[in-house]
């Protein structure tokens, strides 16, 4: 079990150890926990939290031009494990990622039973973006996401936004504003706010895909930026 988070540092540190079982982790994200580290492996409710509305998201002019280009489509959970391997590659302005072997091959197994997905952007049949995260009930919670070409992360998140409110998700959690979450709509509320909304979420239904979950062998190896 967890600490409350409540009790967490003010930094939002609620523990250190554990393990990354597909049970502690669907625990964590149903309490507003999420893992960030893994030696040790750390876990963080941080105050205030970062969320994007599904109703207030802002498109910037020039991404609305993006989002006409008829070049680029999207898919979901069609590419899972090289969505979550894109993300953990260096890229210009992360050079050091935390998502390490031990969390890819922890995501994969949310994959499998269900609870972790993915959004992806193509052009041309190339993948050049894409987001993944973890699901609960109403709940989204992004991990985090990649770029190939300018926007494409951008025109994740919008893609993935139409998506949930398809489904009929309420609460969108990107855990820490980062300038691209800021520059869509992404705003912080208090963690009690945070927790009371979960909890509300938890009670739907929604389900993120009927896609089938399969993985080849090469996806089981191994925040929003």
């Amino acid at each position: 079990m967890f600490p409350e988070v409540h009790l967490a540092d003010q930094d939002g540190l609620v523990a250190v150890g554990g393990d990354f079982s597909t049970s502690r982790l669907v625990q964590a994200y149903r309490r507003g926990i999420f893992p960030w580290s893994v030696n040790p492996i750390t876990w963080w409710s941080p105050d205030p939290r970062g969320i994007i509305e599904l109703d207030q998201l802002h498109v910037p002019r020039s991404l609305r031009r993006v989002l006409r280009c008829p070049e680029f489509t999207v898919s979901v959970d069609r590419a899972f494990g090289e969505v979550l391997r894109a993300c953990a590659r260096p890229a210009p302005g992360r050079e050091i990622t935390w998502i390490t072997p031990e969390f890819i091959s922890a995501y994969a197994d949310l994959h499998r039973s269900g609870h972790a997905h993915s959004l992806e952007i193509w052009r041309n049949d190339e993948l050049v973006g894409g987001i993944y995260g973890v699901s609960q009930g109403g709940l989204f919670a992004g991990e985090s996401m990649f770029h190939r070409v300018s926007n494409a992360s951008k025109l994740a998140v919008v893609r993935l936004v139409e998506h949930l409110k398809s489904r009929g998700f309420v609460l969108f959690d990107v855990q820490m504003l980062t300038p691209v979450t800021r520059q869509l709509g992404g705003r912080e509320i208090p963690r009690p706010e945070y927790l009371q909304r979960l909890a509300q979420a938890l009670e739907l239904e929604c389900v993120f895909s009927e896609t089938p979950v399969s993985m080849n062998h090469h996806d089981t190896e191994g925040k929003l930026d």
